[in-house]
């Protein structure tokens, strides 16, 4: 199934069909196309060269790690991520290497990176779900996620499945149209909620 976004203005074609969905179907991805996913996040711009990411990644073929890094996700999201042929949590370091300094920059670089992943994903043909709905603090005690680092998000990546294979209300969000907020809700100049007169 494919929503691409009903955009008003020229967007890369990348950018237009990926969506959030959450049907996937159960099956193992090929690991030169994870590769690829990971080499594309690994080239996302940072503040100061940080590259503050971190990955936590499970793949459905290693049915133990999968069921560990699964019940690591909120229980409404377990519901249809367990379909996905990988999951992904993102952690972030909160502070720089070269002074220690708090780096206020960590979770945009984490959004950076993501959203390179996701794309690449996209043009490869996956779908993708980003999720904040995780348990952080599972989290950093089953992996052991040190002092200093925060798990940040999950991203669930696979094939596109069947809407009708979710319950009656995530398969009416699946199927419902997308929408954003217009520009002049949230492009401003000359004073915060003055729309910006481009």
């Amino acid at each position: 199934m494919e929503k691409p976004a009903a955009a008003e203005h020229p967007i890369n074609d990348v950018m237009r069909r990926r969506w959030s969905p959450r049907a996937f179907e159960p099956r193992a991805m090929p690991r030169a196309d994870i590769l690829t996913l990971l080499e594309a996040a690994r080239w996302a711009a940072s503040s100061f060269n940080q590259q503050p990411w971190h990955f936590l990644v499970a793949t459905r073929d290693d049915e133990e790690r999968f069921a560990q890094l699964l019940d690591c996700l909120v229980p409404g999201n377990q519901v249809w991520a367990r379909n996905a042929s990988l999951l992904i949590l993102t952690v972030t370091k909160r502070t720089f290497d070269h002074n220690n300094s708090p780096n206020s920059c960590c979770v945009h670089d984490i959004g950076l990176t993501a959203c390179q992943l996701v794309l690449q994903a996209t043009e490869l043909g996956y779908a993708t779900h980003q999720m904040a709905g995780i348990e952080a603090d599972k989290i950093r005690e089953v992996y052991g996620v040190p002092e200093g680092y925060d798990p940040v998000t999950g991203i669930a990546v696979g094939y596109p499945g069947d809407p009708d294979s979710l319950p009656d209300d995530l398969r009416e969000m699946e199927i419902s149209e997308r929408t954003r907020r217009p520009f002049d809700e949230f492009v401003f100049a000359d004073g915060w909620g003055k729309p910006a007169d481009l």
